[in-house]
């Protein structure tokens, strides 16, 4: 319970922050909206074309967006050299994984609350229903899971917008695919139960990376 309180204490730091400067939520969602409204125009809002390509199109640019919004994760302890106030506090490294990966994970819905209804009333598509929304949440944490590692493991280099795409986009695949072809399928009128298996890949991913994430944080931030 004290690690839970640690991290929701590092995530509420974090989500205040964000409230004073709007460093990230404003860029990140006007990006967003441009890559919404470019593909609208590519594209077409027609009922025929909207259902083939939105759910790719929306899925991309959330993995661009969230990109974005992770890269600012641990850029502000490193400038201001917080991390190393972080390593010597009396909190576990898990502590903080844990209050990032909850940070990351809520702007990361924060953005999709704001873009969503954009894209739907642009596509003229309904992305509010229960099956979507548990397909946005599962993939969600599975992106802020991953993401927060390997935020933290770039945030060292010199090349750190570079180097955190490169290495995250592998990994995350198989969430991405999943969370399109899901998606798809519930665009297309499926039940919930055609789609149990593209979310239970999803599941499996967030439970598998999230514990494995934890664990091997600590050796990330120490180097």
């Amino acid at each position: 319970m004290k690690e839970l309180r640690y991290a929701f204490t590092i995530a509420s730091k974090d989500v205040l922050t964000e409230i004073r400067t709007r460093e990230v939520l404003s860029s990140v969602v006007i990006f967003a909206v441009l890559v919404i409204i470019i593909f609208n125009f590519a594209f077409g809002s027609s009922e025929q074309a909207a259902g083939l390509v939105a759910p790719g199109i929306l899925w991309v640019t959330f993995a661009f967006t969230g990109i974005l919004s992770l890269n600012r994760s641990f850029i502000m302890e490193k400038e201001e050299d917080c991390i190393e106030g972080l390593m010597v506090a009396p909190l576990s490294r898990e502590a903080v994984y844990l209050g990032k990966f909850f940070g990351n994970t809520f702007f990361i819905l924060l953005i999709q609350l704001i873009v969503i209804p954009i894209f739907s009333l642009l596509f003229n598509i309904s992305f509010f229903n229960l099956e979507l929304v548990t397909i946005t949440i599962l993939a969600t944490l599975g992106f802020a899971s991953v993401g927060t590692l390997f935020a933290a493991m770039a945030v060292n280099t010199r090349a750190r917008e570079l180097v955190l795409p490169v290495l995250f986009f592998p990994v995350i695949t198989p969430v991405l695919i999943a969370a399109v072809n899901a998606s798809a399928q519930v665009l297309d009128g499926q039940s919930f139960g055609a789609i149990s298996q593209w979310m239970g890949v999803m599941g499996a991913f967030d439970v598998i990376f999230i514990v494995a994430s934890y664990l091997i944080f600590s050796f990330i931030i120490e180097e």
